[in-house]
């Protein structure tokens, strides 16, 4: 998803992963990945996306408002919807920025990242000797719970 379209935030993933965008993606197809990164990408891919959806909305709004078009061709409603587009695109955009920003700033540095730990499940098992194991109590219950109330 996004992954050969820029995003703005491109230079940040870089600088705090290290490598290139397309080199953190196989970074991040391996099973040993951290999970910060793909968290970052996923988010980066939404960014990406998003930023692309108001591109193609602000060149529309040029388009319609370029000086040489004819003025007959105008639509209110239609630059309210662009309008409305726009702004729904601006507000996902700003998310995914400030979301991916938080996500930069809070992570632990990569270098310090738990990696996905593959292990087989160690199960212990012990028997106890027979002298252990609980057996018949021998142990009288007191009369008051065993006596009966005169009657």
């Amino acid at each position: 998803m996004s992954r050969d379209k820029a995003s703005t935030m491109d230079a940040d993933l870089q600088k705090v992963f290290g490598n290139p965008v397309p080199e953190l993606y196989e970074a991040a197809a391996g099973h040993d990945a951290f999970p910060a990164l793909a968290r970052a990408l996923e988010l980066r891919s939404f960014l990406a996306l998003t930023e692309e959806q108001v591109a193609r909305v602000r060149e529309r709004v040029h388009a319609d408002m370029d000086p040489d078009r004819d003025t007959a061709e105008l639509s209110a409603d239609k630059l309210r919807f662009d309008a409305q587009w726009l702004d729904a695109a601006l507000e996902a955009r700003d998310g995914y920025r400030a979301a991916l920003g938080e996500l930069l700033r809070t992570m632990p540095p990569p270098d310090q990242q738990a990696r996905p730990v593959r292990s087989a499940q160690l199960r212990g098992t012990a028997t106890l000797p027979s002298s252990a194991a609980p057996g018949p109590s021998t142990v009288k219950a007191p009369d008051c719970l065993t006596s009966r109330p005169a009657t």
